[in-house]
């Protein structure tokens, strides 16, 4: 049985202009939503929480729909990437230097729109943002 790599993250959004709004982090020309590697004994939400604030600053996250969240496919060498939906007020993102690399894990943020967020998503993560959409749009919104 080949053993599944689980990071998890959350699909951050925040209502601008009466429209919802995706952050997305650039690492060279791959842009995701804050995630990371869940480490052995923590648990997969406590490891998005954790992601989120390592990787943009960001401490104020409201479950607002819920803890429900989305899985990819597996991909690459097993691993699988489970998705939150959350929402934050802060409008500044920081994108501080990683321990491990010296620098920042990512180049880029952007707060965009839910067509432009989906114009840059690689194709196994467009299911998750219409998942999201859907929950932010028709539940909270």
């Amino acid at each position: 049985m080949a053993l599944k790599i689980l990071s998890a993250g959350v699909i951050v959004v925040r209502r601008e202009d009466g429209a919802w709004h995706y952050l997305l982090l650039r690492a060279y020309n791959y842009w995701d939503f804050p995630k990371g590697i869940v480490e052995k004994g923590e648990d997969p939400l406590q490891t998005a929480l954790r992601e989120v604030a390592e990787e943009t600053g960001l401490k104020d996250l409201v479950f607002s729909w819920g803890h429900g969240y989305q899985e990819t496919p597996p991909y690459g060498a097993g691993k699988v990437a489970r998705y939150y939906v959350a929402e934050t007020r802060q409008t500044k993102i920081v994108l501080p230097i990683s321990p491990e690399l010296g620098r920042p894990e990512h180049h880029e943020y952007r707060w965009m729109s839910y067509a432009e967020t989906r114009a840059l998503l690689v194709p196994r993560l467009v299911p998750i943002l219409e998942w999201a959409n859907a929950i932010v749009t028709h539940q909270g919104g």
